[in-house]
Parts: C-alpha cells; structure tokens; sequence
C-alpha cells in the first residue's frame, strides 16, 4: 500500500478541538506535528481526549481510541449524526440554572448523551472535565454567559475529520497491538510519576497508576520495534525519562492550564519522547 503524504494544515492552522478537555495539547500540537514524518499509512491515538492532535494533523486515515466510553460516544455521534446532535444542543441555554439542571440530568440517548459531554466540557468551570469516584461529572458552572457551547460550523467540520477515523473504546494495550510499520502512534496518557507528591499528578495517579506508566511504556517499546512511529507527550520527570531509554526526547514549556485565572498560570516543561525516523 502506497503510504499516504501527510494532512497537516500550515503551521498555527488545523481544526481546533470541539471540547475543552484537561491537558489537551492545542498549544503544543505544532511542535508535536513537526517530528512526524511526512508519509504513513495510519495515523493512530489511543488516549483521544480532546484530540488536539489529530484536528491538527488531519490525517487520512486514523484509528482513535480513550478509556472513556461516554466521549467516544460523543465523538461517534458527531461523526455520524452531527445534526443530530447540534440540534440537542441548541436546547441548552446558557445559564448558571440550566447548567446544574442538564448536569444533573440522564439523557436517554446516545446523541443526547453526546451533546449533554459537549456542553458541560465547554461551559464547566476553567474548562476542567472530571469525575468524581462514583463517575459523576462535578464541575462547577464557568459563568461565561457569553460563550455558546459550539459553533455548529466547527461541529460539522469535525465532523467530516472523524469520518476518515475508526473510533473505539478501551484499553491503550489493545489499539497498540495493531500498530506496525507504517504507522504513526500518539499517546499523550494522563502525567505520573513515581513518588509524586504533586496534587495534579496525585489525582491522576487514580486514573493511571505508574504501573499503567509503565505498561504504556513496554507497549510504545513493541509498537516501535514492529516499525511504527511512536511520539509519547509526558511529564517531565526522571522516573518517565528512564522508561525510554531509547527514545529521543526534547523539553517543551508551556503555560499550565490548571490554575483559575491566567495570571497564575506558571510555565511547566512536559517532555516529547519519539522514536528516529
């Protein structure tokens, strides 16, 4: 099969992504689209989330993949039913008390169910997406009266973008397993490292625990050795650096995401491990 020539939208261009999701990678997707290659055969991302990446690079073919059931429900529905879904939306109102009402809500349907993860990822409080442990989203209302939960011209451009993707949910292990030569693999798991005593770190820890890290770790190895690509986004921390040692790696800063307001916003380095073309 003749590979395909990369997708990619000028620099700073692409599709931006439909939801605001923590530690989505919009800000540093140039730098990550840059040491890919030029030709592949499939592009494939087993830790979606936003898809930062993916809306960048624009590939022709892709297979996408998260842990979290309810948001490849939502990126399925876009793709497949997007006014449909639009339609769900333009029922929301953006108000503090139609906010806690569709929050508290069990939509019946899986459109319904896409536009209720669409809104509340947009219009939740600093764009943070988190569940408690009974798995109940319990994100406060953002207070930005102003903003619209989408704008259904990009809903229908992501639209057209997921229509050349397979989407599936589960485990990294198993979308890993089919990647080989010809292959770009992006994985951009949640940050931890071993011994953290960082709070952010600590509450992802629950989430993807460093044994996780560390299966991540052996499968990227196995995807690389079969020839395929292999970019990995991660903190930067000599725990993670040690478990690719034969992986390139360069330091990249960014503004954390995570604080309330942009004024405290600090710089943090997160490290890009690739495999050498």
């Amino acid at each position: 099969m003749a590979r395909a020539q990369r997708q990619a939208a000028p620099e700073g261009d692409g599709l931006r992504p439909i939801l605001k999701w923590p530690g989505g990678k919009r800000l540093l997707a140039d730098k990550i689209v840059a040491l890919m290659p030029t030709r592949y055969d499939r592009y494939i991302e087993p830790f979606l989330g936003g898809g930062a990446v993916f809306f960048r690079l624009q590939p022709s073919r892709a297979v996408l993949a998260d842990a979290d059931p309810a948001l490849i429900n939502c990126y399925t529905q876009i793709r497949d039913h997007p006014d449909q879904v639009l339609r769900a939306l333009a029922r929301m109102k953006n108000s503090e008390t139609e906010y806690y009402r569709i929050r508290a809500s069990r939509p019946r349907t899986n459109v319904s169910r896409a536009a209720k993860l669409v809104y509340l990822a947009n219009l939740g409080f600093n764009g943070v997406y988190r569940l408690n442990f009974r798995g109940e989203y319990n994100v406060p209302y953002g207070h930005r009266p102003d903003r619209r939960p989408v704008d259904p011209a990009h809903v229908r451009s992501a639209s057209v973008m997921l229509r050349r993707a397979s989407l599936r949910d589960g485990d990294f292990e198993t979308t890993l397993r089919t990647a080989g030569s010809g292959d770009v693999v992006y994985l951009d798991p949640p940050y931890t490292v071993a011994h953290a005593n960082n709070g952010f770190i600590r509450y992802n820890a629950r989430l993807f625990s460093w044994s996780d890290q560390q299966r991540l770790a052996i499968a990227a190895r196995e995807a690389a050795s079969r020839g395929a690509f292999v970019v990995v986004t991660n903190a930067d921390h000599i725990s993670v650096r040690n478990l690719y040692p034969n992986f390139q790696e360069i330091l990249v800063e960014r503004a954390s995401t995570i604080a309330a307001t942009s004024s405290k916003r600090k710089l943090v380095t997160e490290s890009i491990f690739y495999t050498a073309q």
